[in-house]
């Protein structure tokens, strides 16, 4: 599908037309807050007890599940702006901004908060990443695992191993 692809491309131009507009930058920046701190409200809302009261877990927002991630890792183009946005060394789609926020959170826990389709997504981008862009791979693993100390963690997830709940 061609969406995914639209909506990154919108996306790129958004961003560098607000980058024209500082002010509006601003108003953006007051808009996203507020859209996360609705977002949160809504997450607390769904922690805690289900109607059986058994204990539900956070999980990561399904905004962006539907994005093609076959496509993203066949497409060098694609995937390296997630790369430098994700290491802070270029522009950053919504999508983007999101996948930073975890990106950590995910490595640290093995994926812990993720949907089924970000955990089959995640291990299906980083060994993608790890096989092909050994550059980035390293930078990323010093940036989020810089003394190794979680690669315990995120090795078997990877290999397709979840850990016991």
């Amino acid at each position: 599908m061609r969406s995914p692809i639209l909506l990154t491309i919108l996306a790129i131009v958004a961003l560098s037309l607000a980058e024209d507009a500082p002010e509006k930058d601003k108003k953006t920046e007051e808009t996203t807050t507020e859209a996360k701190a609705t977002e949160a409200k809504v997450t607390e809302g769904k922690e805690g007890k289900e109607a059986g009261g058994k204990e539900t877990e956070e999980k990561y927002t399904d905004r962006f599940d539907s994005l093609n991630v076959d496509e993203i890792v066949a497409n060098r183009r694609l995937l390296v702006p997630y790369l430098r946005c994700v290491l802070e060394k270029g522009r950053c789609t919504p999508e983007g901004k999101e996948l930073k926020l975890h990106v950590k959170d995910a490595m640290q826990t093995a994926c812990k908060k993720c949907t089924d389709k970000q955990k089959a997504g995640a291990r299906k981008v980083v060994n993608h990443i790890r096989d092909n862009e050994p550059i980035y791979w390293e930078e990323l693993t010093n940036k989020f695992d810089p003394k190794g100390e979680y690669k315990p963690i995120y090795e078997p997830f990877l290999a397709g191993k979840d850990p016991q709940k």
